[in-house]
């Protein structure tokens, strides 16, 4: 997975800072998350083409995470960028319904198939490759953070299969599947014969307050993306409108046993991240702070 930050600010854009949205590259996938003000012109300078883009997945319904889409859908409609194919957007429940509206306020239609999906706790997309797994946050509208979990791998163990005369074909894919096969009247199971590798794991936690699912939707997290809007000292005011503080998000990665944090979405009052950081790694040490255009492979 690339994953690119294209905005980093939380409810106020800066100079430096777009309003909400990160790009995860999968295989085939491109996987937007949150699409604030902005958006289209974020991906453009960071070269990441429109059309690459094949879900689209909102935290909840506030104008610093959706603000960017309307722009996004017309241009995808229009010249060069048109899209083919169908666009899936997921969201918390009753985004049809906000869908629906956006597109009678502006007077518009996109140009190309776009298939609305009402998130549910759980498994809410899956292939042979990966799967997406939304949960249900505490903010002051219903929120949801997602993450993005590569399915686990079996590797033929090419010494095992030597050793015994096994050719290449069916019988190696069926070992792979993790079943087992009959080679010289003897049963090899996919235990003898293939190792797992285990498929990585992204959690993005959008705007929250400190909940139980934010902790077990990042548990074992590779890499956890947390929003820290603020830091310690203003507990009161994450408190008030429904935000963590960087020492919560610390907290979080700490008890999901997570292996990384990347912190992000920050208010405008701060001209730097370092107090975060520092907040952050009172209670988790793998720390850093997002920056717009920032690129992170997985």
């Amino acid at each position: 997975m690339e994953i690119t930050f294209l905005g980093t600010s939380s409810m106020v854009p800066t100079k430096e800072r777009s309003h909400s949205a990160i790009f995860v590259s999968y295989k085939n996938q491109g996987i937007l998350v949150d699409c604030g003000e902005g958006t289209q012109r974020q991906m453009k300078t960071t070269g990441i083409k429109l059309v690459k883009i094949t879900k689209i997945l909102i935290s909840h319904w506030h104008g610093d995470h959706i603000l960017g889409l309307p722009g996004l859908l017309q241009t995808l409609s229009s010249g060069s960028n048109t899209y083919s194919g169908t666009l899936e957007i997921y969201g918390p429940q009753g985004i049809k319904k906000q869908f629906e509206m956006l597109k009678q306020a502006l007077s518009f239609e996109p140009g190309f198939e776009v298939r609305v999906i009402e998130a549910k706790q759980g498994v809410i997309f899956r292939d042979n490759d990966f799967r997406i797994e939304a949960a249900e946050l505490e903010h002051s509208i219903t929120s949801y953070g997602y993450s993005i979990v590569e399915n686990d791998m079996r590797h033929i163990r090419t010494d095992v299969i030597k050793k015994l005369g096994i050719p290449e074909g069916p019988m190696l894919g069926k070992l792979q599947e993790g079943k087992s096969i009959k080679w010289k009247n003897e049963t090899l199971t996919p235990e003898q014969a293939t190792k797992l590798t285990k498929g990585k794991k992204l959690t993005i936690i959008a705007d929250t307050v400190l909940c139980r699912n934010c902790i077990d939707l990042a548990e074992d997290a590779d890499i956890l993306i947390c929003e820290a809007t603020y830091a310690n000292d203003l507990q009161e005011k994450a408190e008030l409108y429904k935000h963590l503080t960087a020492g919560q998000a610390g907290l979080i990665a700490n008890k999901a046993n997570a292996k990384k944090l990347i912190l992000t979405h920050f208010s405008q009052r701060y001209k730097n991240t370092q107090q975060i950081e520092e907040d952050a790694r009172t209670v988790f040490d793998n720390v850093i702070a997002a920056k717009d255009f920032m690129r992170v492979t997985l």
